[in-house]
């Protein structure tokens, strides 16, 4: 059994996974397919995180110079079976489908308590396939970001950068009540899956300016929400909000933000801008309420109501070995691909 790890940019190893004897409240799982994050893993694989020189000191709340953080591991979107369990666990049987925040890997160990902290209290529920579970991580960050936006019934919502967050953004914001949403992205296709995940209008950025086109007629938007991590992006979403409007920056913003330019409307409408992540300690801003592990279980809720139906996201299948190539294929170009998926254990050849 292997893991997937970058051990330097653009350079991907499999190392073995340790096997070692389970303690009485642990699993052994064995992996089915797990998805790619082409947001937060291409920028650790191209070394453009800030993670890539630098590491977060939890205690301080501060980066800090760290030298090299390679070999890192890769990936947060993992389901498996269940094929060991110890002594002491209860809610889990063999063959049982489990969906995990978890790196690429063959095979992972994982106690009763850290699955807690994750939400993972039991098996996926029988009617949601593996392909759907392998987007329960991104549905949850795209839940905290609307959650994030706190939408009233009738607002006006515009949302940059249509990847999965995004579309899912669209689709969320519309259950939540919003009056009207509007979707920006320059590529077609994303525009017009948008419009499929109920936004009422799309925008192509490079033809127009969303700011002015959303004011021309009203006030503007009452929340942007940017998922797209380009500082440029996440001016025009201020660009676009009313007065006292809110913009949510979701997405993993890398290097400078020369194009952010805060002397102008973020200043002069009194826009309040929210960072919205879910990792590293963070509290929920409706904590104790709300925490990372309702928000896991609320996902796994979407999908078991049918809510929200991510299948026809997937747009490559490839098997687990093939993962330095699809990596290198996803850095050269990322457009081609909405959702990457690697399969474990049996063929994970393109069918598409």
């Amino acid at each position: 059994m292997t893991k997937l790890e970058l051990a330097a940019v653009r350079r991907l190893e499999f190392t073995p996974c340790a096997h070692r004897i389970l303690e009485s409240e642990e699993i052994r799982l064995e992996g089915v397919m797990s998805g790619i994050s082409h947001g937060t893993e291409l920028a650790l694989y191209r070394g453009t995180s800030p993670f890539a020189s630098r590491s977060f000191d939890t205690e301080r709340r501060l980066f800090v110079d760290s030298g090299s953080a390679y070999p890192v591991a890769l990936g947060y979107e993992w389901v498996g079976r269940v094929v060991e369990t110890g002594a002491g666990v209860s809610g889990f049987r063999v063959g049982d489908l489990v969906h995990l925040p978890a790196p690429h890997a063959e095979s992972h160990v994982c106690s009763l308590a850290q699955m807690g902290a994750w939400g993972v209290d039991g098996p996926l529920p029988g009617g949601i396939e593996p392909e759907a579970a392998c987007f329960l991580s991104q549905i949850s960050i795209a839940v905290q970001a609307v959650q994030d936006a706190r939408i009233l019934l009738g607002d006006s919502i515009i949302v940059f950068g249509l990847g999965v967050l995004g579309l899912f953004a669209v689709r969320l914001a519309r259950l939540s009540g919003a009056g009207r949403v509007v979707a920006v992205d320059p590529l077609p296709d994303r525009r017009q899956r948008a419009e499929a995940w109920g936004a009422d209008a799309v925008l192509d950025p490079r033809d127009c300016d969303p700011g002015s086109r959303l004011k021309d007629h009203a006030p503007g938007a009452d929340i942007a929400i940017e998922f797209s991590g380009v500082a440029a992006a996440l001016h025009q979403a201020i660009r676009t909000l009313r007065p006292g409007g809110r913009c949510v920056a979701a997405g993993f913003y890398q290097g400078g933000a020369a194009a952010l330019n805060l002397g102008e409307e973020w200043l002069h409408n009194r826009i309040t801008m929210v960072a919205s992540t879910r990792g590293w300690g963070n509290a929920h801003r409706a904590h104790p309420r709300w925490d990372r592990a309702r928000i896991a279980r609320w996902a796994v809720e979407l999908l078991d109501r049918g809510w929200m139906d991510p299948s026809s996201l997937v747009t490559r299948r490839r098997s687990y070995e093939e993962a330095p190539q699809v990596f290198a294929d996803l850095d050269d170009r990322p457009e081609d691909s909405l959702k990457t998926l690697l399969i474990y254990g049996k063929s994970g050849s393109d069918r598409k």
